[in-house]
């Protein structure tokens, strides 16, 4: 009858899903079922007579003795654990899960205990996934509302949501997204909203405005689809706050914009460079063409020229000549100086002198070029004046002044020069009653080869000033002008009394 009951007894104890272990009140495994067999990795009956330890991880050991003694004493029905985790060992030594009961009973005058075991492992993996994915909620920058179909109210926002917005959660749990969206009536958010309700999509996507507590707004990109919260019918709301989106597109059209404008300036300025660039193979071939033909005309006249009372017209063919050669040699050195200029070959050689000796010198080489009727204003109260600087580019820059004034004014005009010295620097003004510069061509006045449209039937070649505001930029000085066409120019050139380079 024994034998029966004990077959009775395993087939009861196998049928049993969860692992089940009995020990005696010394912590002898006494008998454990199929499913702990397997669940803790050992073979039939390897466990009995094993102490309890072998299947509590080692750890464990030091504290479980006492909980022992202190559940046989107390004798009562209870889960182990309460509340912490608690862990098997299993024979090939890993660890893992566990959830179990413990039941104390009495047979044949000795004291047992059996431990119902369910091994939780999927279990603990769901909830880590579980809770992992509310972290990730939580902790995520992007806004995400749950909020009631029904109610619209929030049952859930996670944090970036709350902090973006600058309301608690017990704030928004009183909220609907109609108080973050103040330019939608109630009506016009369920209509919105109605084709998820109907399942006709099954997300909507758009872009909208919500308003923090403080007051601002900003520009969201909104997911919005319907779900289900237990048995609950809700709606989640993935927002994106887009404002750095939008910043970088407005910027990135701004850059556009000025990259475009930039793009039209250097075309135009290459057109303008075209432009000059034939305009000065016109000019070169012209100031060259036009003196070497006044040469050869004058060099034939010559050879027809022999007796003696012929000799006024042969000077006055030596003459022009002579002024042809010398104006082309002009021309070379002005080409000259604009390479060294370039190449920065220019070696300035400073000395301290008399302002009137370089004026004197000037004016009278001027004189030999005035038109008929015109007269040049002698600056007043030079004598004392001196300077510290390279007098060659003095000299330069006062002629190519004096020089066009002459040259771009009619006959019977005056040309005026005025010459002061401060503690600092000196300034010159050469004033005519010429031609004028046109406002459009001023701007491009000092660019090499550049010559006013008023001006290109006259010799020349456009390099002059350019010359003269490359040497003074060079000695830390400016060169500046005011003019209006048909009534005549101002230049003004201003240079440290002190060479400072």
């Amino acid at each position: 009858m024994f034998q029966q009951d004990q077959e009775i007894f395993n087939i009861l104890l196998n049928s049993v899903s969860e692992g089940v272990v009995i020990v005696d009140e010394h912590q002898k495994i006494v008998k454990v079922n199929n499913a702990g067999e397997q669940m803790f990795g050992y073979a039939k009956k390897e466990l009995d007579n094993q102490p309890l330890n072998i299947l509590i991880p080692q750890n464990y050991h030091a504290n479980h003795g006492n909980h022992f003694k202190g559940f046989v004493k107390d004798n009562k029905k209870r889960s182990m654990g309460n509340g912490r985790d608690i862990h098997g060992a299993k024979k090939d030594g890993s660890i893992f899960p566990i959830e179990a009961s413990l039941n104390p009973f009495s047979i044949f005058g000795s004291n047992y205990i059996m431990a119902l075991v369910i091994d939780i492992t999927e279990r603990k993996k769901l909830e880590q996934e579980k809770n992992h994915l509310a972290n990730i909620i939580l902790e995520s920058l992007n806004e995400i509302f749950v909020f009631d179909s029904n109610t619209l109210l929030f049952i859930n926002v996670n944090y970036g949501a709350q902090k973006n917005l600058g309301y608690s959660m017990e704030e928004l749990s009183k909220m609907t997204p109609i108080d973050i969206k103040p330019e939608y009536t109630e009506a016009q958010f369920r209509k919105e909203i109605e084709v998820l309700k109907k399942g006709s999509v099954e997300k909507l996507e758009f872009e909208t405005i919500h308003q923090r507590k403080s007051g601002t707004t900003y520009p969201a990109n909104v997911h919005l689809q319907r779900s289900l919260l237990g048995d609950k019918d809700v709606y989640v709301a993935i927002i994106l706050d887009i404002t750095e989106q939008k910043n970088y597109t407005q910027n990135l059209e701004k850059t556009v914009e000025t990259r475009t404008e930039e793009l039209k300036t250097a075309l135009a300025a290459e057109k303008e460079l075209n432009d000059l660039k034939t305009k000065f193979l016109s000019m070169v071939s012209h100031e060259f063409k036009t003196p070497l033909s006044g040469i050869l005309t004058s060099t034939i006249l010559l050879n027809k020229y022999k007796l003696t009372e012929q000799q006024e017209k042969r000077e006055k063919h030596v003459k022009t000549i002579t002024d042809k050669v010398q104006y082309l040699n002009t021309i070379l050195n002005d080409f000259l100086s604009v390479e060294k200029l370039e190449k920065g070959k220019i070696n300035y050689k400073f000395t301290k002198f008399q302002l009137s000796k370089v004026v004197n010198e000037v004016i009278y080489n001027a004189n030999m070029l005035l038109k008929d009727g015109q007269h040049i204003n002698y600056p007043e109260n030079i004598d004392e004046i001196s300077m510290y600087q390279d007098e060659k580019i003095v000299e330069l820059s006062l002629s190519n002044l004096i020089y066009n004034a002459i040259k771009y004014s009619s006959e019977h005009t005056i040309i005026n020069i005025e010459i002061t010295q401060n503690e600092t620097k000196t300034t010159f003004k050469v004033t005519d009653n010429g031609i004028g510069i046109p406002l459009i061509d001023q701007k491009n006045i000092f660019n090499r080869y550049f010559r006013a449209e008023n001006a290109l039937l006259m010799q020349g070649t456009g390099i002059g000033l350019n010359i003269v505001k490359d040497h003074l930029e060079n000695l830390n000085g400016s060169i500046t002008f005011k003019s209006v066409e048909h009534k005549g120019s101002t230049f003004i050139i201003e240079l440290p009394n002190q060479a400072q380079i």
